[in-house]
């Protein structure tokens, strides 16, 4: 209820701002003109909104796997561990703009690029927390685990990986919360549908009200996504005693 009246008190702000400045709608149009948009546009955001979900949930998933798969890698082997970490590191320095235009380049115009550029976003903190995790378990654990003769892969099954499991889940919600931005950065950039392509030829066509409703979209379709994967997460962590 507080945050429905916080939202509906920032509507207000926001239509009475724009009805006493008098600004030009393309400029700043009030909550009335994005929700007439949001309404007459139904027919052209529904398609692109759920190419774009399509695109994040693929990417979501992908990079969480790959995820998961190099940050076991790391432990089980390391001296992989070592070489990759400072590579993390520096690859969160990277602007993922910057990505965006090479991998059209390399990937074309169609859904890979954009795909891609959710893996890229999601992989890196799914990695980096599990990775973390894997490397932190209970010390008197591992050494009854070391004790008993417990094998490389053995240990990082039976009590790495289930020790892990709060951050592993700490790293998939960053990634869920990211992974819209690199779709729509990724549509932005080099694609002809999608929620992001819409938004720039909403822009090019001085359409902003289009534009604020495609953004309300991508907000909403974000949250959701967010909202499952949270809540599987919290299910499966209930389930295992966390």
């Amino acid at each position: 209820m507080r945050a429905l009246l916080a939202i509906a008190a920032a509507l207000l702000l926001w239509e009475g701002f724009v009805r006493v400045t008098a600004l030009p709608p393309y400029l700043l149009p009030g909550p009335l003109s994005v929700g007439t948009a949001l309404w007459e546009s139904r027919a052209e955001l529904a398609p692109a909104a759920m190419l774009t979900a399509w695109e994040t949930v693929l990417g979501l998933a992908l990079g969480a796997t790959l995820g998961i798969a190099t940050a076991a890698a790391m432990v089980a082997f390391p001296r992989l561990g070592r070489a990759l970490s400072p590579a993390l590191v520096v690859s969160q320095t990277i602007p993922v703009f910057a990505l965006a235009p090479i991998l059209t380049l390399w990937l074309g115009f169609g859904m890979a690029p954009k795909v891609a550029m959710v893996v890229l976003i999601v992989f890196v903190p799914v990695t980096q927390a599990l990775y973390d995790g894997l490397m932190s378990p209970p010390a008197a654990q591992m050494d009854v685990v070391r004790t008993m003769g417990a094998g490389r892969w053995a240990e990082l099954r039976h009590l790495r990986f289930p020790a892990a499991l709060p951050r592993l889940a700490s790293g998939l919600r960053l990634g869920a919360i990211y992974a819209p931005v690199g779709a729509v950065i990724g549509e932005w950039v080099g694609g002809a549908r999608g929620l992001g392509a819409l938004m720039i030829q909403a822009n090019g066509r001085m359409k902003t009200d289009l534009m604020f409703a495609a953004l309300i979209v991508v907000v909403a379709m974000s949250l959701t996504i967010y909202t499952i994967v949270d809540r599987t997460l919290a299910r499966m962590l209930e389930r295992r005693g966390f």
